[in-house]
This record gives C-alpha cells, structure tokens and sequence, in this order.
C-alpha cells in the first residue's frame, strides 16, 4: 500500500496570506508577534486553517536565540532585521540556560498551545538558526551579501570565532530541547548562510556546530527527528548527510533532485526542493517542477517541501494547487 507523500513549506505562515497580513498590523511589531504565545499560534495555524498541510511550524524566528544571549535585536521596516553587532574585541555574550528559558518562556507556551490545537495527524515542528547563520547576523549587524566582518574574523582569530560558535551551539541546542519539551514533534536547524562558506571552512564552522547540536538534542529526546537545512552548498550538503548526524536533510532548488536520490536519499530522508518561484508561477510550470520531483524522490523517504521559504508575493491558489498535486500523486513509499 503507498503512503501520501507528507508536505509542508518552510515560511507556510507569511506575508501571501491576507489573514497573516492583518495578524501582522493587530499585533504592533514583529517581534511583538513572535513573543505573544496567543499571536503565535494564530500565526502558526493559519496555513492549516487554508491547506491540507501535513506540517505545523511554529511561528517565531532564529534571531531570538541571539536576543536571548543579551544582544540587542529590533527590525526596520523595509530592512529587515538589525542587530547591535559583535565584532572581535568585544566581550563575547554568554549563555545561561535559566536566562534563555525565562527570556523564550513565551515561545515555549506558544509550542504548548499549537500541539494542543493541530488537528490528529500534523505534524509539529520547532526550529533554530544554526551557529554559523546566527554568528554572520551578529557579526554583520543584520543580512549581509559580502559577509566581509565574520570572515575577516574567522581569518584573524579563528579561535576567538569558535568561542563564539561554541556560544551559540550551547544556546541552539537548549532552544530545540526547550521546544520539543513543549511537545515540538521534530525540529529543523537552518543555516541559512552556509553558501558563504568557502569549501574548506564547512566541515568546521556548519557541520561540526551542526553535528554537535544534533547529539545534544538526541542525548535529551532520543527519537525526536532533526532536520537539517544547509542553503547555497550544492552538491556539498553530500557531507552534511554524511558528518551532521541528523535524520533528514532539506536541500535548496539548486540541488538536482535526481542527483538527491542517489547520494543523499540512501543515508537519510531528504526535504525539498520546489523553487518558490515555480510556486509563484503556478500552472503547467509548477504541475512540471513539482513532478519531478516527486518522480525523483517520492519513492524513498522524503519530505516534499520548498528549497527556500515562501515568496510574499505567491497566490494562496497556488499552495492549494500544489497540496492538490502532491498529497494526489499515485506513487509514494511503500506503508
């Protein structure tokens, strides 16, 4: 008997929906939506309240991690966020798990109240920013495209970085237990920025902080699945499947999804890849990406997803159209 293959999108709650929309405007500020649990978790069933969803992701977002260490975040309209930069020299913030817990205390009950709310069946997933993406967002002071600050300090004191990795890898890893002790079924590690990396530098600043996250989780909830998203490495992410431990990898739309099923799906599931664009399109154009892909990778374990989030301006049509197409496609893994 073939199973369904499962879908969510990453950013499935957003800017495309008017609802979120008008959440957004009721609730005053970003980051005021992310720390009021009612707010949150309106936010996070929105989706399902429109699409036959097999996933629920909190809504939050990675920078409260760095928040929680002592560092000043706030997000400018039309920017995006900003963060009071840490550069070399400075005091290095410190982590202290009671801190955290009382500072996120308000995601944690937001986790509480989706699992309560999800219909039978949904999944729940909880989410982090991997060290390396937090560390550019600190370092840079916000997005970057040069990242000319972090790398300079990993070229002039690499072992002053890793202290700050080392950081952040404690805090990443309190975040996801604190999550999935709310009742979080799985969680994903983003690392977002990971493309910044020069070949070199990927096993030790993405995949070891990444490996090491991931046996803290398990160490705590043994069984709980973690994912792992490593953005703009191409065909690298073979090594991530490989060295990070976790039980899934989700690949961006750069990555082949033939070339997916052959080097990655023999090692762990694999989560992706629709490009947002395709989504945005609609049509024969998404009809064609999404069943490629799942001609690809529908067969053996797999997650069906996008390889970035959600674009702003995609029609909420289409993700029902998609939802249509993939939970209706004939093939699938055996039950």
């Amino acid at each position: 008997m073939r199973r369904p293959v499962p879908l969510w999108l990453m950013r499935q709650a957003g800017r495309y929906l008017p609802e979120y929309r008008a959440l957004r405007a009721r609730a005053g500020s970003f980051l005021d939506l992310c720390y009021d649990p009612a707010l949150a978790v309106e936010a996070s069933l929105q989706p399902l309240g429109r699409f036959p969803l097999d996933g629920a992701i909190l809504f939050s977002d990675i920078l409260v991690v760095p928040q929680a260490l002592g560092v000043k975040l706030w997000f400018e309209e039309g920017e995006g966020p900003r963060l009071e930069a840490v550069r070399k020299g400075d005091a290095l913030p410190v982590f202290d798990d009671k801190r955290q817990g009382r500072q996120l205390a308000p995601v944690y009950e937001a986790m509480e109240r989706v699992v309560s709310a999800v219909p039978a069946g949904v999944t729940v997933l909880g989410f982090a920013g991997a060290p390396w993406t937090l560390a550019t967002y600190m370092v840079e002071g916000g997005r970057s495209r040069a990242f000319s600050e972090v790398k300079g300090w990993v070229g002039r004191d690499p072992e002053g970085f890793a202290r700050l990795i080392g950081t952040l890898e404690n805090a990443v890893a309190a975040h996801l237990v604190a999550q999935l002790d709310a009742g979080a079924d799985a969680v994903q590690i983003f690392d977002s920025w990971a493309g910044a990396l020069p070949a070199g530098a990927l096993g030790r600043w993405c995949i070891a902080p990444i490996r090491r996250i991931v046996a803290g989780v398990k160490a705590a909830h043994p069984q709980a699945p973690v994912i792992a998203y490593v953005r703009g490495v191409g065909q690298r992410c073979e090594s991530v499947a490989e060295e990070a431990g976790a039980d899934a990898v989700s690949v961006d739309s750069t990555v082949p999804p033939t070339w997916a099923a052959e080097q990655l799906q023999t090692r762990c599931t694999v989560q992706g890849n629709l490009d947002p664009a395709a989504l945005v399109t609609g049509g024969e154009v998404l009809r064609q990406a999404a069943s490629g892909i799942l001609e690809a990778l529908g067969h053996g374990p797999f997650v069906f997803n996008l390889g970035e989030g959600v674009l702003p301006r995609t029609p909420p049509a289409h993700v029902a159209e998609l939802c249509d197409l993939v939970h209706g496609w004939p093939g699938g893994a055996e039950r």
